[in-house]
């Protein structure tokens, strides 16, 4: 409020409250390599680099002609082991057969079993779904290509809560965040979106001494696959325990030989100069020092330079 010429404002204690500012770009927390578990041609591709897909689709299939007759002949070789035993264990019924036979006719039945299960196993392994609502990253091969078990086809990565941008803080930064603390992020032609650090290191990198976090964006139309690698702004602001008064930078008149601030507040109904001790001062505004308690101060914070003021100690 404007009082005889000056503007006076109550300023109450606070927390304090410091707005940490980074840039870093969006990128995905952790994809997916897709491999066939078997060699074989590929036959089918029904996605290309920056598709999106949903979970269970299709994605990329083998020519499985030589893995399904791999498949049929170890179950015929398995109907045969099976005649086998019963072949024997008639033979046994009239003597003619020993319990040695027999168990050795046993035996190739479970031999020729797991062999049918891991065709079959390699078979259905030849195609490739899709194991979650995701986009393609990279893709590694195209069609009639020679896969094997040690190539990947395709890179994938999850679409939902699988966005981050990661930013670096110094060891006193580190001691105002938390795990889960909301942030807001601002994006290019997006503007303000909240966001949450997914991740703190329990300690910092050995070549920077920085600690490298993670923030995690919400899944919704703004965090679609087009935005990773665009620049990103993470906006912190850190709450501390320690309570300030915080008053406008041009509140300031002087900083004394004791390094405390002169501040004019008005004191029944009078002005007058007081000095307090700095906690910190940014661009904008000055932080002196108080308590949970402290009162507040009637602070002038315009027009104090045309006042003749008395000085008080606080």
């Amino acid at each position: 409020m404007m009082s005889e010429g000056y503007q006076l404002s109550q300023i109450a204690p606070e927390p304090y409250t410091q707005v940490i500012e980074r840039s870093g770009k969006v990128n995905f927390k952790r994809t997916v390599k897709l491999s066939f578990k078997t060699a074989g041609f590929l036959m089918e591709l029904n996605v290309d680099e920056g598709d999106t897909f949903t979970a269970k689709q299709l994605l990329a299939a083998l020519d499985t002609e030589e893995l399904i007759a791999e498949k049929n002949a170890a179950y015929a070789r398995l109907l045969q082991a099976k005649r086998n035993v019963n072949r024997i264990e008639t033979l046994l019924a009239r003597s003619l057969s020993s319990q040695r036979e027999l168990d050795d006719a046993l035996t190739a039945v479970d031999t020729t079993r797991a062999a049918y299960r891991i065709a079959y196993y390699n078979a259905d392994k030849a195609q490739v779904f899709a194991p979650f609502d995701g986009v393609v990253v990279a893709r590694n091969t195209d069609l009639g290509e020679l896969q094997s078990p040690n190539k990947v086809a395709l890179q994938v990565a999850a679409l939902n809560d699988n966005l981050i941008v990661r930013v670096a803080l110094t060891g006193e930064e580190i001691s105002f965040v938390h795990l889960n603390q909301k942030v807001k992020v601002h994006l290019a032609h997006f503007g303000l979106i909240d966001g949450q650090i997914s991740k703190i290191p329990a300690m910092a990198d050995n070549h920077s001494h920085l600690f490298n976090i993670e923030v995690l964006l919400p899944a919704s139309s703004f965090t679609r696959p087009l935005i990773v690698g665009q620049l990103a702004q993470i906006l912190i602001y850190a709450q501390s325990q320690d309570f300030v008064y915080r008053l406008p930078i041009a509140a300031l008149n002087a900083v004394d030989k004791n390094g405390q601030a002169l501040i004019a507040v008005e004191q029944q109904n009078k002005p007058m100069q007081q000095s307090h001790a700095i906690y910190k001062i940014d661009n904008e505004y000055l932080y002196l020092q108080a308590h949970e308690n402290s009162p507040s101060l009637a602070v002038i914070t315009q027009g104090w330079n045309k006042l003749s003021l008395n000085s008080t100690e606080q």
